[in-house]
């Protein structure tokens, strides 16, 4: 992965293949941003008329590369775009930091080092900084012939060091931000890795040994229920998922402890290595991406094992309910009924519906351990996306102030969310003449639907919260700031905020 450093160093001086440099849009022009003022300076001040005579504005994710000036060692500048120009007094905002970061690092493919001479005001902007740095030079090519470097993109290898300029080396916050970065950023990119693997090398056995592997290598302690103890436990919805592949299902728990922790946070992820609908089959052109469905459980499992990185003070368990759902003679049927858990009884109506089966085993188990709130992360409704696009994801919960608190907290790290209901007149929906509840109900709000199955699932008195990443987890079009092309990695970052938030004691 990409080195990450604080440098006080003077930018005329530093070796490296490029400086990167921050310019905004202003309302005459492209204006410099604090940060490159040693570069405006060996332009005679004219760097912003040069810039905007190379067709650049400022705008958002633009790149504009020029030759660096003389007495420079670095032969180039990179000005990147950050948008509007704050307004009178204010500061760029850590979110456009983050941006402007990874569309450089992306840029920069094939250096070995660069440095980033962006605005810099405090720790949180190194942090900011770095992340995008990190998230931004991020690829996936492990499958890709690329000759005699295996890890080249595209045939270049990712931008190999970022170098901090005007970060302060010795002082503990920035170190502090820069370990944070680190940390997040390489949980976050091997969420990025599973959700990338094709379901022929990931299925429910290999991501548990992925995960019973870190879990050694970072102190958490891990159990894995394969068949044989699903059956003896009686995870029914994990199991009837599972039932129609040959790859067989798991339950994975990963605890990271503290001993110094107050709180109790169990997070519960999606894990349908591939989703084929089963024998409610997908339709041409549905199937293609279908690998990705297990990125809730993906982002889970990152989110724990940077929570042990970061020694936060807070106890996180981590509950991975992974299957495959298959099409066969062995498959689950519409019109089964599975008895859950939970012990309650659900009619399955649609096998395509199979994502809130296997939660729902894995929100009771979490249950059984009485912790201070549950999240789920799931890919769970095509509706959901419907309703809030390919980049925004969905929190529906049981206590209106948790879930306001973590919208706080996705809109704090980066992450776009919107709170949505839980409407009581779609409940009735769900009404099975055959079993306690239907895993189908009203077709109108059928994210929101979804949602309130859940909740049957969760233990009295808990607080509880949903995440449906649907839309962001998967990205088809083409990079953006620091998002790639495939796997995102969606709600790690609020995952492993809102666990430094329980650990902090903000959240109550």
């Amino acid at each position: 992965m990409t080195a990450l450093t604080l440098s006080t160093a003077a930018a005329p001086g530093l070796r490296a293949d490029a400086i990167v440099i921050g310019v905004a849009k202003g309302a005459k022009g492209p204006v410099v941003a604090p940060g490159a003022e040693a570069v405006d300076k060996a332009y005679d001040g004219r760097l912003a008329g040069v810039l905007e005579t190379l067709g650049a504005s400022g705008g958002e994710g633009e790149v504009t590369k020029l030759p660096a000036p003389s007495g420079f060692k670095a032969p180039l500048v990179l000005a990147v775009g950050l948008g509007p120009v704050p307004e009178k007094d204010a500061e760029y905002g850590t979110e456009a930091l983050r941006k402007a970061a990874g569309v450089a690092a992306r840029a920069l493919a094939g250096s070995k080092k660069a440095a980033f001479a962006l605005p810099l005001g405090d720790a949180a902007d190194a942090g900011a900084i770095g992340e995008g740095a990190l998230l931004g030079a991020y690829s996936f090519d492990a499958y890709k012939d690329n000759g005699k470097d295996p890890k080249a993109k595209n045939g270049k290898a990712p931008l190999a060091e970022v170098a901090l300029l005007g970060g302060k080396p010795r002082d503990k916050a920035y170190k502090a931000a820069v370990e944070r970065a680190v940390a997040v950023s390489e949980e976050l990119n091997r969420a990025r890795d599973l959700v990338n693997t094709p379901p022929n090398d990931l299925n429910p056995e290999s991501f548990a040994a992925i995960a019973q592997a870190a879990a050694k290598e970072h102190g958490i302690k891990v159990q894995v229920l394969d068949e044989k103890a699903l059956v003896k436990g009686g995870y029914g919805g994990i199991l009837g998922v599972g039932a129609g592949s040959a790859a067989g299902p798991r339950l994975v728990k990963l605890s990271y402890t503290s001993s110094k922790a107050k709180k109790h946070l169990a997070l519960v992820g999606k894990g349908i290595t591939y989703d084929s609908g089963g024998i409610s089959l997908k339709p041409a052109g549905h199937n293609e991406t279908m690998k990705c469905d297990m990125s809730g459980a993906a982002s889970v499992f990152a989110a724990v094992v940077a929570a042990a990185r970061l020694g936060l003070e807070v106890n996180v368990t981590g509950w991975l309910a992974l299957a495959e759902n298959m099409p066969s003679g062995s498959a689950t049927r519409p019109g089964d009924v599975l008895r859950m858990y939970s012990g309650k009884t659900v009619e399955v109506l649609n096998t395509d519906a199979e994502g809130r089966l296997v939660l729902a085993d894995a929100l009771w188990a979490a249950s059984q351990e009485k912790p201070d709130a549950i999240v789920d992360v799931a890919t769970l409704t095509g509706a959901m996306v419907l309703a809030l696009g390919n980049r925004t994801f969905g929190i529906m919960g049981n206590d209106d102030a948790f879930r306001a608190a973590l919208c706080e907290a996705a809109e704090e790290v980066g992450e776009p969310a919107w709170p949505m209901p839980l409407p009581e007149h779609l409940r009735k929906g769900m009404d099975s003449p055959t079993a306690d509840i239907a895993n189908m109900g009203e077709r109108m709000g059928g994210g929101l639907v979804a949602g309130l199955f859940l909740r049957e699932f969760v233990g009295e008195g808990i607080t509880w919260a949903h995440l449906d990443i649907a839309g962001p987890a998967f990205n088809e079009g083409g990079p953006f700031g620091y998002t790639p092309k495939g796997g995102t990695g969606s709600a790690v970052r609020t995952l492993v905020r809102l666990a430094e938030l329980t650990a902090a004691g903000d959240l109550g």
